[in-house]
């Protein structure tokens, strides 16, 4: 099993050259760091210069254990662990605080475009709570004069993926088709091209008819069959 180091080995080996009497030694073997490097630290020639991080505020280092390790140049400093921090595993997802302010607009836009989502689905995916999403849905939000509907992948709220899976689940669960936006777009697109060529073979066609009728060449334009010529013959038989 790996020996574990501190979280910024090298703002706590910075504290550590400043603040104690280990050895550069001790000091790399407990932030897991060349002795080089701490040497570095120590002449001030490092890249990067760190703030100092205190290992014993941190956590991660007993002053009875530093204090030990001072006394003895040979001894190996051991890291100590503190209180074991309790997973967030459940409740809404987590929102920054700047973003907080749109989500009543991605809820309305969700509400609208996709009434069938259910509220506990919509919660997971914005973060917020059924009582906002309820209140939305029935127009009885405090502040529903200033909510105005917009997409919550344009807002940050969620990603297009996620927003994916939930519609197509919600539609495969009320019995609804769901067709590819980009397909019929790409569908409609070709159709339109086909129609404008076959318009354009008509058009050709028509116009090699009427030039044909005139004793033109094809393509020239059958409105000068009728124009008189710019030089009159006066001798010329008729």
């Amino acid at each position: 099993m790996a020996r574990e180091h501190p979280l910024m080995p090298h703002a706590t080996a910075e504290w550590l050259v400043d603040n104690s009497t280990l050895s550069f030694d001790q000091i790399a073997d407990f932030c897991g760091l060349h002795i080089l490097e701490v040497q570095s630290i120590a002449d001030e020639t490092a890249q990067h210069k760190h703030i100092p991080r205190d290992p014993i505020e941190a956590g991660e280092l007993t002053r009875d254990e530093l204090k030990a390790g001072e006394a003895d140049p040979k001894h190996k400093l051991v890291m100590s662990h503190g209180p074991e921090q309790q997973l967030r595993t459940r409740g809404p997802r987590y929102t920054p605080v700047s973003k907080r302010v749109d989500k009543p607009d991605g809820i309305a836009w969700l509400v609208q475009n996709h009434p069938d989502i259910p509220d506990s689905k919509i919660g997971k995916l914005i973060g917020t709570t059924k009582n906002t999403i309820q209140a939305i849905r029935s127009k009885t939000h405090w502040n529903m004069d200033n909510i105005t509907p917009k997409d919550p992948v344009a807002l940050g709220l969620c990603s297009q993926r996620d927003l994916d899976v939930l519609v197509e689940a919600a539609a495969q669960k009320a019995g609804v088709e769901i067709s590819d936006p980009k397909f019929e777009s790409d569908r409609a697109a070709l159709l339109a091209e086909l129609k404008a060529e076959r318009e354009a073979a008509k058009l050709a066609a028509q116009e090699a008819a009427d030039a044909e009728a005139l004793g033109l060449e094809p393509g020239a334009n059958a409105a000068e069959a009728g124009k008189k010529p710019d030089f009159v013959d006066p001798w010329a038989k008729k």
